[in-house]
C-alpha cells in the first residue's frame, strides 16, 4: 500500500499536468489576440516574439469604431454596434427555432408511435452525411427568387428549422424520460403536446441548455451563408464585418492591431455564455455518457 499510493499520486499529478498543458495551449491563441489588440501599432512587429505587449493602449479599440484618428495609414473601421445587433438577432432566431422544432421532432421520434417512425428517423439522420456546401447554390437561388437577399429572413431561413444533430441529441435524452411520469400525466387527461411541454421539457432543461449553447456558438461563428446573403452593411453580422474590415486594408498590409481588437470583442459574448452556462454542458455530457 505504501508503494501504490505514491504511484497513484504521481499518476494524478501527471494527468493534471497534461490537462493544464492542453488548457494553456487552447488559451494561447486567445492571449495572442488580446496582446495584439492592446499593443500600440508602431510596436507591433518589435514585440512579435514577446508574450507581453510592448506598451499598452486602447487606441486600437476606439479606432475600429472611428472614435480616434487614423494611425499608420489605416482608415478602415467596423460598424461594430449594428453588426453586433445583427449577430445577436441572427443567433437568437436560429437557436430559438432549432430548439423548438428539433425538440418537437425528437419527442415524436422518441415517444410517439406511427408507421415508418424508425425508417423516417434514420433517413433524416442520414442527412448529416450530405455536405452543407452542396445545398448552398439551391438555397441561394431560392432566397434570391423570394427577394430575401440582404435581409435577416434570408440569412436565418436555412438554419431556423430542425437539424439532424439537434434531433438526434434531444431524442437520446427523451428516450431516458421515466415512463411513469408520462403515464401519470396521461391518466390525468393530458394530451401528448401537454405532456411534452409540462413534463418532458422541464425534466431535460440541462440537455436543452447544452444544445442551446452548442447551437449558439455555431450560429455566432457562421460565416459563409451570411457572407453570401447579407453583404449589405445594414445586414452584416460580425463575422462578415470582420472580413470586410480586413479587405479594406491598403496594399495587402492588414491592420493587425485593429483586427485583433475587433476579433476579441466579437468573442466576448461567447466567453460570457460559456462562463454562465458552461456547467450545464459538463453535467449533460456526463449524464449522456453514463446513459
Amino acid at each position: 500500500m505504501a508503494i501504490v499510493a505514491p504511484r497513484r499520486n504521481l499518476g494524478r499529478a501527471f494527468a493534471w499536468l497534461v490537462l493544464w498543458l492542453f488548457v494553456i495551449g487552447s488559451l494561447f491563441p486567445l492571449w495572442i489576440a488580446l496582446k495584439t489588440a492592446f499593443t500600440p501599432l508602431p510596436n507591433l512587429y518589435e514585440s512579435a516574439g514577446s508574450p507581453l505587449p510592448d506598451g499598452v493602449t486602447t487606441t486600437n479599440f476606439t479606432r475600429i469604431f472611428g472614435l480616434s484618428p487614423e494611425e499608420g495609414g489605416f482608415v478602415a473601421r467596423i460598424n461594430f454596434g449594428p453588426a453586433l445587433v445583427n449577430s445577436l438577432v441572427f443567433t437568437a432566431i436560429c437557436v430559438t427555432g432549432q430548439i423548438l422544432f428539433s425538440s418537437l421532432a425528437a419527442y415524436a421520434f422518441a415517444r410517439l408511435r406511427f408507421f415508418g417512425r424508425d425508417v423516417i428517423f434514420y433517413l433524416f439522420i442520414s442527412a448529416t452525411m450530405v455536405p452543407a456546401i452542396v445545398l448552398f447554390i439551391p438555397n441561394f437561388v431560392l432566397i434570391k427568387e423570394l427577394g430575401w437577399l440582404n435581409t435577416m429572413t434570408g440569412m436565418v431561413a436555412p438554419f431556423v428549422l430542425m437539424t439532424p444533430f439537434a434531433v438526434f441529441f434531444l431524442r437520446q435524452f427523451f428516450l431516458s424520460t421515466p415512463s411513469e411520469l408520462e403515464d401519470a400525466a396521461r391518466l390525468d387527461g393530458a394530451s401528448p403536446l401537454r405532456i411534452f411541454w409540462s413534463v418532458v421539457l422541464p425534466v431535460h432543461r440541462g440537455a436543452i441548455a447544452t444544445l442551446a449553447i452548442l447551437l449558439a456558438i455555431n450560429s455566432w461563428n457562421e460565416f459563409l451563408w451570411p457572407y453570401l446573403i447579407g453583404r449589405d452593411e445594414s445586414s452584416r453580422v460580425l463575422s462578415v464585418a470582420l472580413t470586410n474590415f480586413l479587405q479594406q486594408q491598403p496594399n495587402g498590409n492588414p491592420d493587425w492591431t485593429g483586427l485583433m481588437a475587433a476579433t476579441f470583442l466579437s468573442i466576448l459574448p461567447v466567453i460570457a455564455l460559456l462562463l454562465i452556462l458552461g456547467r450545464r454542458v459538463v453535467e449533460s455530457l456526463q449524464f449522456s455518457g453514463l446513459k
